[in-house]
């Protein structure tokens, strides 16, 4: 499951913070998952839960936004949005299509406490 992987990247990053910003705890970790990234978001979800007890991410809310797939049509020079990577152009049904937004998994918002 390459989404345990991803979690694992994501508490990487949450400790990497932690050490710069010294705060004792996090109550909320919200992620953007673009539609194009190629994440399962309930998989993901899973995961991070998975690895909550005994890391910084105990008993944190996770909150996971789907954002949509955006590509550049090679054929009729719009910018469209697409759900898939094997979508055709909604405009002139080119296939030729480039990804330019959605692609992404990234941490958003972190809520943190000293206590």
């Amino acid at each position: 499951m390459h989404e345990a992987s991803l979690a694992g990247g994501v508490l990487r990053v949450v400790e990497d913070a932690q050490a710069r910003e010294r705060f004792a705890r996090v109550s909320l970790l919200r992620l953007s998952a673009g539609a194009l990234a190629g994440v399962e978001t309930r998989a993901l979800r899973f995961a991070l839960e998975a690895i909550q007890p005994g890391s910084l991410l105990e008993g944190a809310r996770i909150e996971i936004d789907e954002t949509p797939g955006r590509a550049h049509c090679l054929q009729c020079g719009q910018t469209v949005e697409i759900a898939s990577r094997l979508d055709d152009c909604p405009r002139c049904g080119s296939a030729q299509l480039q990804p330019v937004g959605g692609t992404e998994l990234k941490v958003v918002d972190l809520i943190v406490h000293d206590d």
